[in-house]
């Protein structure tokens, strides 16, 4: 039996992989990829102790480390998911989607999640013919167009700021009054560029075109004026969907499924069960916070391994304040 099954190859993930590396807990880290959301980002200017970097570079530091420490402690699996968790006698099974079944004592779920999809009359329809959800891999063939970026946190400007340097203009529609969500200094430098434009208090309502996008229709939400904003590509940056489906009905989830843990510990209400990053019920959402809120889970974690070494049980998921380790 495992000490530890990590779920999730994000900074949550892997920073507890690493911490669990050197603590010597038996574990196995299962993950569809490594690197987060972040992977797609063309340049992380927050990422603590680095200037800048890439999403993609910051990935294969991700594993550069983890695996310089993994060795025959921390067996990776990459390039699966887990489909279910399973509780039993003093621990859990975890099956994965290839089958695979790890018997474990402790599971730390850190699977982020997913971009949430623009569901409204012709975005399916168009996606790939002007819809998109990853403007760092289709931004360059709007070059010279206008395009309409959906969302108004800081995913919405970071995509804003990379088409503004090819695209003719463009417009961020926000059905907020002001951006709240985002980092104030990316507003302010996003905002203060000649070609870009927003449209607030707005919702897109559809998305219309031909063979390709060549317009979005957005709607007021205090006036309900309607407007059609003629453009060639729409970048959807709405938020994301939790991956948590394979613990429902085991922990406790909130009403958008993401997992509710004791922020003093990042324990979720399954005793033996702990949560960190995206997926969770945590208030902000930024790579940094979901590093060290997986270490916070795995100092947890350890603690519990240790003090119950000679006699394993599933920890009281009662709210305790310890000393660190």
């Amino acid at each position: 039996m495992y000490d530890l099954i990590i779920v999730g190859g994000g900074p949550a993930g892997v920073s507890a992989g690493v911490y669990a590396a050197r603590k010597r807990l038996k574990t196995v880290l299962i993950a569809k990829e490594i690197g987060g959301q972040s992977v797609v980002s063309t340049e992380i200017q927050n990422w603590i102790g680095v200037e800048k970097i890439a999403g993609a570079d910051l990935a294969v530091a991700f594993e550069k480390h983890l695996r310089a420490y993994a060795k025959d402690v921390v067996a990776l699996k990459i390039g699966n998911t887990v489909e279910r968790v399973e509780r039993e006698d003093n621990g859990f099974t975890v099956t994965t989607s290839t089958g695979e079944k790890y018997h474990t004592k402790t599971v730390l779920v850190a699977t982020g999640g997913d971009r949430r999809r623009l569901a409204i009359p012709g975005a399916d329809t168009f996606e790939h013919k002007g819809v998109t959800y990853c403007a760092s891999c289709d931004g360059p063939l709007f070059a010279g167009q206008d395009v309409v970026v959906v969302g108004g946190g800081n995913a919405g400007f970071e995509t804003a700021a990379q088409l503004l340097a090819y695209a003719k203009s463009v417009t961020l529609v926000h059905r907020g009054s002001e951006f709240a969500k985002a980092d104030a200094a990316t507003v302010a430098s996003v905002l203060a560029h000649p070609n870009m434009r927003t449209a607030l208090n707005s919702e897109p309502t559809e998305v219309r075109g031909n063979k390709f996008v060549s317009s979005i229709v957005v709607k007021n939400i205090k006036s309900g004026e309607i407007k059609e904003i003629p453009t060639g590509g729409v970048f959807v940056e709405i938020g994301m969907i939790p991956n948590t489906d394979f613990v429902k009905g085991l922990v406790g989830l909130d009403t958008f499924g993401r997992v509710i843990t004791n922020p003093k510990n990042q324990r979720a209400s399954c005793g033996g069960i702990w949560a960190a990053g995206d997926c969770t019920d945590e208030l902000y959402h930024q790579n940094n916070i979901a590093a060290g809120d997986g270490v916070k889970a795995l100092e947890d974690i350890y603690f519990y391994a240790h003090r119950n070494q000679t006699n394993t049980k599933i920890p009281s998921t009662k709210h305790q304040i310890t000393n660190n380790i």
